[in-house]
């Protein structure tokens, strides 16, 4: 059993596990704003376009210089940053000279620098194996192997793309939210795009090292998707986004050693993904206000309280419907019912009850047929849908624009206000 904290104080795991965290973080703030652009392809496009430039530096490095790992770990990133920056500008150009839309052009452009950097790496792998095998780091990804230089250069990276949102938060809170406001200004959207396409090539180009280019798209958008149900204010979209990332570095490099001690042995830049993802489900599921638990149970309850309003309606009307078990014992135990003679009847509370709901439904009839234009004969099944909707104060308004009516369109008789829950 390795303790967590040993994970930043050794000297093996240290490294790798700082400069994971960093990459992270970096991918998670620049993904906020492209998740938020809706451009999350974006990234995928341009990790694919950088593999060229990964083979084809990693080729004249090693003819140039075959025994300097740190010449050649620079080429790389210069090598990628090239390619990618390339793919960047032939979907620009593919977008605004040749109007092919967004997806398309961002899947050709794909498909091409992949397939680019596909063919060199089969030839490299023919004529120099040695050198294919180390491209295929960057494929993939090596985080193992990080030193506490890729600490410090994850650490610029963050901290100038943290510095970018410090001072442009105003100008991206503008240009995500209000494109009409921030043109009124003069504030040029376009330039914050190129200067967000940069940072998010700087991410891509220097996070390959880590998960790879198969993966690296998916460390943008995975914190940031994590993050969004969680909060509706860009400011705590950047914490919470930053946050799972970072934790998503950490767990990543934690599990990769854990699990080696049993059957299993998985490399560290997948885990680091898959860690992601499972934040980011457990967010979907368990977000407080948008997560599918929540909205699940909104449901339920809804549904539920349209059964006991709809039973409430049918005793006031003296229908004999059956009413299920659970019916019963919720109507009991809030005081709305009572045995009789035959079945059950409404007290005193449960008949204001369900006079509240018929008086909604009735107010709601006569608004469709007076000012809507509806015929009587449909309006019965809107109201239905809508009575349990209804507010106090919808309810106050309601019957002030319609002068209080005592019968609906059907001739039958609109409860009163007075004395009603």
């Amino acid at each position: 059993m390795i303790p967590w904290l040993s994970f930043f104080t050794d000297p093996v795991l240290r490294a790798p596990t700082v400069g994971c965290m960093l990459m992270c973080l970096a991918s998670s703030l620049v993904g906020v704003i492209i998740f938020l652009r809706r451009r999350s392809l974006v990234g995928e496009t341009l990790s694919h376009a950088a593999y060229p430039g990964v083979i084809l530096s990693i080729f004249f490095s090693e003819l140039l210089f075959p025994f300097s790992e740190e010449i050649i770990s620079i080429a790389v990133l210069i090598g990628a940053f090239i390619t990618a920056f390339l793919g960047l500008q032939a979907v620009n150009f593919l977008e605004n000279k040749l109007k092919v839309k967004n997806d398309s052009a961002l899947s050709f452009i794909l498909s091409l620098f992949f397939g680019v950097g596909v063919l060199f790496a089969s030839r490299l792998q023919i004529t120099h194996a040695l050198w294919y095998k180390q491209a295929q780091l960057f494929l993939y990804g090596q985080a193992a192997t990080m030193t506490d230089i890729h600490i410090l250069i994850y650490g610029t990276l963050s901290l100038l793309i943290a510095v970018f949102i410090i001072v442009m938060y105003r100008h991206l809170k503008a240009v995500n939210f209000d494109a009409e406001f921030s043109s009124s200004i003069g504030l040029s959207s376009r330039a914050i795009d190129r200067m967000t396409m940069c940072l998010l090539v700087l991410a891509i180009v220097i996070g390959i090292r880590s998960v790879g280019v198969v993966l690296m798209a998916g460390m943008l958008i995975a914190p940031a998707a994590a993050a969004r149900p969680f909060t509706k204010r860009l400011s705590s979209h950047f914490l919470l986004a930053g946050f799972f990332g970072l934790l998503s570095g950490f767990l990543g490099n934690y599990l990769s050693i854990k699990i080696p001690q049993g059957q299993y042995s998985l490399p560290t830049g997948p885990m680091i993904l898959l860690s992601a993802a499972a934040i980011c489900l457990f967010g979907m599921f368990f977000a407080s206000r948008h997560g599918l638990l929540i909205r699940f149970s909104r449901a339920f309850m809804f549904r539920r309280q349209c059964k006991i309003e709809n039973s409430l309606k049918a005793l006031w009307k003296k229908k004999n419907s059956p009413l299920s078990f659970w019916v019963i014992c919720h109507l009991k135990l809030r005081g709305w019912i009572q045995r009789a003679e035959e079945g059950y009847e409404l007290t005193e509370i449960g008949r204001k009850k369900a006079e509240r709901v018929i008086r909604l439904h009735r107010l709601w009839e006569v608004y469709l047929v007076d000012y809507m234009g509806q015929s009587v004969e449909k309006v019965h099944r809107n109201a239905e849908e809508l009575e349990h909707l209804f507010t106090p104060e919808f309810e106050r308004e309601l019957t002030a624009l319609l002068r209080d009516p005592k019968k609906d369109p059907h001739h039958q008789p609109i409860p009163a206000r007075e004395g009603l829950l």
